[in-house]
């Protein structure tokens, strides 16, 4: 939680959480554009913290099912759905935020800037965003797993398939050989059966 106090500085300041302002000085709307900025930004990030535990809690189970017997309860598609919520939460972080650079407004204004960059460094902006991003790549390297390790299930299942056409087709074909050698096979016709009964 931040204060603020009115001050007679000409500069407003932040200093051990606590932001001074002062009404009278020119840059005083935009001091607190700043301040509510750098605050804003705290706020969002905290909020995509938040996504991202949920995230978390929803595949964290798929560690301990790969540590007790390596069957994962999820498939392909709840895969690639869960990769691309972990993807589009980076997207937001990374590309469509400022978190990780100053924006564009305060080029310019460098008392702003600086009050910006000291505002985010109070609240852990920079350091949180680098923590959120560690733990998506990690999500991220989980879900690469999980999806290389259906994908190598599917092609096993895939093979023995296959191993078993080929067995049934070499089946059919010794079938095929011995009844072109021998004339076919007196218990596989029933008329054959049904004329030695008579």
């Amino acid at each position: 939680m931040m204060n603020y106090t009115m001050t007679e500085a000409a500069n407003p300041s932040l200093e051990k959480g606590i932001i001074k302002l002062n009404p009278e000085t020119a840059s005083y709307v935009l001091a607190k554009y700043t301040f509510s900025n750098a605050i804003a930004s705290s706020v969002k990030l905290g909020t995509w913290e938040l996504s991202l535990e949920k995230i978390i809690d929803s595949i964290e189970h798929i560690s301990e099912d790969l540590k007790k017997n390596a069957n994962v309860k999820m498939t392909r598609d709840e895969v690639l759905q869960k990769t691309g919520e972990i993807l589009a939460l980076r997207h937001v972080i990374n590309l469509s935020s400022d978190l990780l650079d100053t924006p564009d407004f305060y080029w310019d204004r460098e008392l702003l800037e600086n009050i910006y960059l000291a505002t985010c460094n109070h609240l852990a902006v920079g350091k949180r965003t680098k923590i959120v991003n560690e733990k998506l790549s990690h999500c991220l390297e989980l879900m690469d797993l999980i999806s290389t390790h259906l994908s190598t299930e599917h092609g096993a299942r895939l093979e023995w398939i296959i191993i078993i056409l080929i067995a049934i087709e070499i089946c059919f074909e010794v079938l095929h050989l011995l009844e072109r050698k021998y004339g076919g096979f007196a218990f596989l016709d029933p008329t054959e059966e049904n004329s030695a009964q008579t």
